[in-house]
């Protein structure tokens, strides 16, 4: 991202005061459409521009936590107390799928559950 479009962000943070916002129009860059209607950003558009440079941050490092103190220059306990807050502020979501009814029968048929498990999994399902 250009420096231009991260300053326009930063700003367009500061105008909104970290309130939620709503986007009523997105237009395609390479092509002449655009689209209206009501669309929220992103759960990591709606962070601040500093959290947004933390999670980058984090991501290129691979998670480290040693090599963010060094790149931050903050303790340990603060990038954890800082990685900590920001997770909280993103809602959480399933991201294993729950199984088929086919795949915990099938799983049931060979053994790897009980039937008790198969049960709960079952009604989980439906």
């Amino acid at each position: 991202m250009s420096q231009a479009k991260v300053q326009d962000w930063q700003a367009l943070t500061q105008l909104t005061g970290g309130a939620p916002l709503v986007v009523e129009r997105v237009r395609l860059a390479d092509r002449d459409i655009a689209i209206e209607g009501a669309f929220e950003p992103p759960q990591l558009a709606r962070l601040s521009a500093e959290d947004q440079i933390f999670v980058a941050a984090f991501l290129r490092s691979h998670g480290s936590i040693k090599e963010m103190e060094q790149v931050f220059g903050v303790s340990y306990p603060t990038v954890k107390a800082r990685l900590n807050r920001i997770a909280a502020s993103l809602d959480v979501f399933d991201v294993a799928p729950r199984p088929s009814r086919t795949e915990v029968l099938e799983r049931l048929s060979r053994g790897e559950i009980s039937a008790q498990d198969a049960i709960a999994e079952l009604e989980a399902v439906t």
